[in-house]
């Protein structure tokens, strides 16, 4: 707990982050090396329900595992329900996990698909470019590798300026092509705080720093976690120990620092994008509390997408899919059976 006098601590989705690491990254375990071989096009589904991932939380009805092979590395994604395809883009240091209660209220009206990028959640952690631009190309060749025409795609805070990169992208291709753009949250040029303090933890300086803090004191874990809800009081059972349990793979907090390092140069491109998204049916949602990406910033960066709708979740903080998954999935629903089928 913070002593009487000292500067609160800083809060952004990449700060925040940095600090829900502890020392067992230090102890983490290899991968199995017996899971099963890839099959064409370099995919496979767990034939049983259940994570197959060591460590990794249990798996809720309906929703399989599988992985897809990136040039050698694998990376884990779930698979959910039925209908046109929706893919879900977790944020900074989040993973598949985030999605717990939106994949089964969605299985009968979309095939949801939700990644754990490289570098997060169970997936491999390769040392390549973490980038935003980067980034949303490997989330285009997960689509292309799914055999997708069309997708739906919802992006959540650094996830969220992912799905605007990948939107932009799509708009020079053929295929595939982006159906509607949900954005919850998203990293975005006008939430003040995040134009200084990512870049500053992705510095030398503000690294070690980071460091230090996350080594000496791991048990502050859930208290930074607890920040980013509006009522704590709404935090749901388990769930800091789901968002800790990819610790157990080294190189979590590495490939946090290799996003960051690009924050600046990112917010500059994603700010030079906004304009071209005006044709893309997209839904706005934020909560009121956010203390990660400000919700004051949902008004100018609406401007760049006059047509789109806002949901707001008044009281709530960085993560409406877990404060009130109810409300939000069923905002999003409404939303998604708008769209055309």
């Amino acid at each position: 707990m913070r002593k009487k006098g000292e500067p609160e601590l800083p809060q952004s989705e990449a700060t925040e982050a940095l600090f829900h690491l502890d020392r067992r990254r230090e102890q983490g375990k290899e991968l199995s090396s017996t899971r099963e071989e890839f099959v064409m096009p370099a995919l496979v589904a767990s034939p049983v329900q259940g994570a197959v991932a060591e460590g990794a939380p249990a798996l809720g009805e309906g929703i399989s595992e599988c992985w897809m092979d990136f040039d050698g590395a694998r990376m884990r994604y779930l698979r959910a329900g039925s209908g046109p395809p929706l893919i879900l883009l977790h944020g900074l240091m989040g993973y598949s996990f985030s999605w717990r209660y939106a994949m089964p209220a969605l299985a009968s009206l979309r095939t949801s698909y939700a990644p754990d990028l490289l570098g997060a959640g169970f997936s491999d952690r390769p040392q390549v470019d973490h980038s935003m631009r980067a980034t949303a190309l490997r989330v285009l060749k997960f689509a292309e590798n799914l055999g997708l025409d069309s997708f739906d795609l919802l992006g959540t805070s650094r996830g969220g300026a992912v799905a605007i990169c990948a939107a932009a992208e799509c708009l020079e291709r053929q295929r595939p092509q982006i159906r509607s753009l949900i954005l919850v949250a998203p990293v975005n040029p006008y939430s003040a705080h995040g134009r200084w303090l990512a870049p500053f933890c992705g510095s030398p300086v503000g690294s070690r720093l980071a460091r230090a803090i996350l080594e000496r004191m791991p048990f502050l874990y859930p208290y930074f976690h607890g920040r980013l809800y509006g009522d704590r009081t709404k935090i749901p059972p388990g769930t800091f120990e789901g968002y800790k349990a990819p610790l157990v793979i080294p190189g979590l907090f590495e490939h946090a620092l290799s996003i960051v390092s690009t924050w600046t140069s990112d917010l500059r491109e994603l700010e030079a994008l906004l304009p071209k998204l005006a044709s893309i049916p997209t839904l706005l949602m934020w909560g009121t509390e956010d203390p990660a990406v400000y919700f004051a910033s949902m008004e100018r960066l609406g401007r760049y997408l006059p047509n789109a709708g806002k949901v707001v979740f008044p009281g709530v903080g960085h993560l409406p899919y877990e404060e009130c998954p109810e409300q939000f999935n069923r905002a999003l629903i409404n939303f998604l059976k708008g769209t055309r089928d």
